[in-house]
C-alpha cells in the first residue's frame, strides 16, 4: 500500500515549524536508543505507581525558560488523555509534542528539512497512536464527514484500506498501520542527511485502559 509521495503529516510540518523558530542553537543530543529507554522507563512508572512522585517544576520552568531542548519528539494525537509528559512520566521540556488528530499527512514544507536534529538536537521520534482514536473510528466508519474532518478522515483511508482483512480488531490494526506509514513517510520527507543514522523515528500504540505504550520495535 502506497501513499502519494506528495502527503505528509500536517502536524510534522507544524512540529518542524515550532522547532525552527524556538531553536536557540545546536545542544548535545541524547541517542535514539537512550531517549527511547527513557521513555518506556517513564511509561513504566506511570503504569506501575498510583500517585506521581511528583517534578521539580520550579526549577525545571527556570531551566527551560531561555530555551528548549527535548530529548524526543511525540507526534501523537489531539486527545486529552495521551499528553507525552503524564503518559512518559517526564518534565516539562522532556519531549516536545504537536498534537493532531488522527495523524494526518500534509506537504513538507522544503525549508523545514533537518530541523528536529539539528537545532534541538533530539535524535527519537516517536509516532504515537491511541486506543479509541475517533479519527480512525470515523475513517474505518466511511461516508462524509463534516469539516476539516473529511480531510483527516481521507488521509487516514489508506491505513484502513491496507489493514483490512488482518486478523484482530479492525480498529486497532487500522490505527497502528496509521502510525507506521506516518513513521515511514517522515523519514522519507525529512529530508535529514547526514544526521539520518542518527534519528530513529519509532511507531507505539498507548492503551487508555492499561496506560501501556506497546511498542512496535
Amino acid at each position: 500500500m502506497k501513499i502519494h509521495p506528495g502527503k505528509l503529516t500536517l502536524l510534522f510540518t507544524l512540529l518542524l515549524t515550532a522547532l525552527a523558530a524556538a531553536a536557540d542553537h545546536a545542544p548535545p543530543s541524547i541517542p535514539p536508543d537512550v531517549a527511547l529507554a527513557r521513555l518506556k522507563a517513564g511509561n513504566h512508572r506511570f503504569v506501575s505507581t498510583s500517585i506521581s512522585g511528583g517534578k521539580p517544576t520550579a526549577a525545571r520552568r527556570a531551566e527551560t525558560a531561555e530555551g528548549q531542548h527535548p530529548f524526543a519528539i511525540i507526534v501523537g494525537c489531539a486527545d486529552s488523555r495521551t499528553s507525552p509528559e503524564i503518559v512518559f512520566d517526564q518534565n516539562i521540556g522532556d519531549p516536545l509534542r504537536h498534537p493532531h488528530r488522527g495523524q494526518s499527512r500534509r506537504r513538507l514544507c522544503p525549508r523545514q528539512h533537518r530541523i528536529c536534529g539539528g537545532h534541538l538536537g533530539a535524535r527519537l521520534i516517536v509516532v504515537l497512536g491511541h486506543q479509541k482514536c475517533g479519527a480512525v473510528q470515523a475513517a474505518l466508519a466511511g461516508g462524509a464527514a463534516p469539516g476539516h474532518v473529511h480531510a483527516l478522515v481521507k488521509a487516514i483511508q489508506p491505513a484502513v484500506r491496507a489493514s483490512k482483512g488482518l486478523p484482530g480488531d479492525p480498529l486497532v490494526n487500522a490505527i497502528q498501520e496509521n502510525d507506521l506509514l506516518v513513521a515511514k513517510k517522515i523519514h522519507e520527507k525529512a529530508r535529514l542527511g547526514d544526521l539520518a543514522s542518527q534519528v530513529r523515528v519509532v511507531e507505539g500504540y498507548y492503551d487508555l485502559h492499561s496506560g501501556k505504550v506497546q511498542w512496535a520495535q
